[in-house]
């Protein structure tokens, strides 16, 4: 758990990274590589916030206001300077200041940890859920040919909650609102609009394949 919240450095990334989550990076831009070697040094972690404008190489990026704290699970440097890296999602924040004095950003914020994990209303959000994303995750196998490797899925509403955002095969945007949900059982209420629709996608496609397998061509045109 973080300690100092008026100094956080921030990362921004085309990523959006949830508590629980796991995430491999490559350090290679030199102010990143200066960010790491002092969270690495400090035994620190840093905040991954999703980019709202600009780009992930190069200055500009400017962040939206709700992230996660990375805290560095494993790290190895390569004989240029540059880190590989196993993070892990750990705290929820709000974004409140940016500094901008140093070769990385810097950011004052706020730990906004997902609440009410443990009421009624979201006990039963979660016990609705469970057949939802078992049928969610075998039509994803159908549509898209691969299985996500998931060993036990969680009863338990904040960590069954927090497994779905990650799992959720949805553009980043989606991603970014569902990790501004103000509790749990706001949460898994949007997530059920999403496994419903992306239910209604996937069956579509899934037929959509077999149709064009069962007319006897794959749905391209070969060029004469």
């Amino acid at each position: 758990m973080m300690n100092d919240w008026s100094d956080l450095p921030l990362f921004p990334l085309n990523t959006v990274l949830f508590p629980g989550m796991v995430l491999p990076l490559h350090i290679f831009e030199e102010r990143y590589k200066l960010m790491i070697g002092r969270c690495v040094e400090d035994n620190r972690p840093f905040g991954v916030v999703l980019i709202r404008e600009g780009g992930e190489v190069g200055g500009g990026a400017t962040p939206h206001d709700v992230g996660t704290t990375a805290v560095i699970a494993g790290a190895s440097r390569t004989s240029d300077g540059r880190y590989n890296l196993v993070t892990i999602g750990s705290e929820r924040f709000r974004l409140l200041a940016i500094r901008d004095d140093l070769p990385y950003l810097v950011g004052s914020v706020e730990r906004w940890p997902l609440s009410g994990g443990a009421v009624e209303p979201a006990q039963l959000q979660a016990r609705s859920m469970l057949a939802l994303f078992e049928q969610y995750l075998d039509l994803l196998v159908k549509a898209q040919g691969h299985r996500m490797e998931i060993e036990q899925i969680p009863e338990e509403p904040r960590a069954l909650a927090l497994l779905v955002a990650i799992a959720l095969q949805v553009p980043l945007a989606q991603k970014q609102d569902l990790l501004c949900r103000p509790s749990v059982v706001d949460l898994l209420r949007a997530e059920q609009v999403v496994l419903r629709r992306e239910r209604l996608l996937l069956e579509y496609i899934s037929s959509s394949q077999t149709e064009q397998w069962e007319g006897g061509h794959s749905g391209y045109l070969a060029k004469n």
